[in-house]
């Protein structure tokens, strides 16, 4: 007895010591022990992936190879179905209800909350990582070359279009003929298309990287957006019929509530009225088929330049895009949408950490892509993020994950997305239901059976709670909604009960 206290003493003293050791071990640690990270986005893109099963017909060998040597979110959902909140939201790991960003303005770095806050690659780059950007990472332009420094260290080609005709290969569309409305083949080369120079710095980039600094590469590609131009031999792989056209039902829209119109009232995409009437629904959906190919095509060769690189082995991939588009599903094209075709994206991780093969239906957010890089590369975790990280999933598919994936669009408007359902509620309280299992296409709107008022109630408790104005110089594709006058304002015009629906 006599000896205790000091032996406890000693051995305390001596785990101590161990435990700062290997804090200091830790702490010193360089950073090229960390894995890389290869960062792949893709504008516009839905689920029209070949391992996703969107299209039957969709061609995307390098997409689906990534997937074999990694994970693939077979059920991953975006915060916000349009490009700006969507980004937003990923690089702050904050959903846009929180933000109060839901149009294409503001850049959030103006707003005063916001503008200290600290990205995904600003996180990377305060752990020792250099960060490189091209393309469409973020929505527009950030500012002169001081504020871009401030983003990531290196930036490379704008990207976006590149090439165009002479003209535009559509007849006008209505509600403006937007310049961006075309699409088509016409005479151009590959390499002269914006995506194309970006793929072709980020191989640069691979080819060069330094050995003893850990990266964080971010690459952005902006096809299938609209215009979605591509050459022949894209065009080639689709048959010129209407085989490729994807399901509709013509009554679709009819139990859907008035307000599902709201908020996407009056936009430059065509609906399919227009697209019908104009012979030209074949020619788009083959047109943004091309050009997932197309893409499909310049992440192989980024990939193939990281193998070269002798990089891919401590490298996380990460892919994923931004939103999604409808090509004549719910009688409209484009985004702007709470149901799948809009909020379901291609999510997809591998190398260290990811486990091959696995293929996981768990609900998933972009919002869990920040969480989820800072844990399988190590670094010092943060506790103001709203995504939750993957890595569950990543071990074992079969993780099962409590939270559904919620999206919104604007004030209100609510998307709940479980393994089996998705819930949607208007800002004006109308509400639907669709089972994903029996109806994937969600044709039917089962929100008044009783039999499935539990489920309904279920996902109610996830609506958000924190669910803010919209932000200071919001604009573009921005709605609010007046309970006490059942008025929308979309864009800046009052939306009544009984005005009729833009065509």
């Amino acid at each position: 007895m006599p000896f205790t206290r000091p032996i406890f003493a000693a051995t305390a003293v001596l785990l101590l010591a161990v435990f700062a050791f290997q804090t200091f071990v830790l702490a010193a640690a360089p950073p090229s022990s960390r894995p890389n990270v290869l960062f792949l986005a893709i504008d516009d893109q839905n689920d029209w992936i070949g391992c996703l099963g969107g299209h039957p017909l969709a061609k995307t060998p390098h997409i689906d190879g990534l997937a074999d040597r990694g994970t693939l979110f077979l059920n991953a959902h975006v915060q916000a179905p349009l490009c700006n909140p969507s980004r937003t939201s990923l690089m702050l790991g904050l959903r846009s209800t929180t933000t109060g960003i839901h149009g294409l303005a503001p850049w959030f770095r103006t707003v005063p909350q916001w503008s200290d806050r600290v990205t995904l690659p600003q996180h990377f780059k305060s752990h020792g990582y250099k960060t490189f950007t091209a393309g469409k990472i973020y929505h527009g332009g950030v500012g002169g070359p001081q504020l871009r420094a401030r983003e990531f260290d290196v930036w490379g080609p704008a990207g976006g279009i590149g090439v165009k005709p002479e003209q535009k290969l559509i007849p006008p569309t209505p509600m403006g003929n937007h310049p961006l409305m075309d699409w088509g083949c016409f005479p151009h080369n590959d390499e002269d298309k914006g995506d194309y120079k970006v793929a072709s710095w980020a191989v640069e980039q691979l080819r060069d990287m330094p050995q003893d600094q850990p990266f964080f590469l971010a690459a952005g590609f902006f096809l299938p957006h609209v215009p979605c131009y591509a050459t022949q031999k894209w065009f080639d792989l689709y048959p010129d019929d209407d085989s490729v056209l994807p399901p509709i039902r013509e009554d679709d829209r009819a139990d859907t509530p008035r307000s599902s119109w709201y908020i996407h009232w009056n936009l430059p995409e065509p609906r399919l009225k227009w697209i019908r009437e104009n012979n030209q629904w074949r020619n788009l959906v083959r047109s943004y088929l091309a050009c997932t190919s197309f893409v499909d095509a310049q992440v192989g060769r980024i990939l193939e330049a990281l193998d070269q690189a002798g990089l891919a082995d401590n490298t996380v991939v990460v892919l994923w895009g931004d939103h999604g588009y409808h090509l004549g599903e719910k009688a409209i094209s484009g985004k702007n949408t709470l149901w799948e075709r809009s909020t379901r994206v291609p999510l997809v991780f591998a190398g260290p950490g990811v486990g091959a093969g696995g293929r996981t239906s768990q609900p998933a957010e972009l919002l869990d892509i920040y969480p989820t890089l800072v844990e399988l590369c190590g670094l010092t975790e943060r506790d103001d993020l709203e995504g939750l990280s993957l890595v569950p999933q990543l071990k074992d598919p079969a993780a099962k994950r409590e939270r559904p994936a919620i999206t919104s669009h604007n004030q209100g408007n609510h998307g709940i997305r479980s393994e089996r359902w998705r819930y949607i509620r208007y800002a004006d309280g109308a509400e639907e239901l669709y089972d994903l299992h029996s109806d994937p296409h969600e044709w039917t709107n089962l929100i008044g059976d009783p039999q499935h008022a539990a489920v309904a109630a279920e996902h109610r408790r996830w609506l958000p709670q924190i669910d803010v104005p919209l932000a200071p110089g919001s604009a573009h594709r921005v709605l609010t909604y007046d309970k006490a006058t059942d008025e929308a304002v979309w864009e800046g015009a009052t939306v009544r009960r009984s005005d009729p629906i833009p065509e």
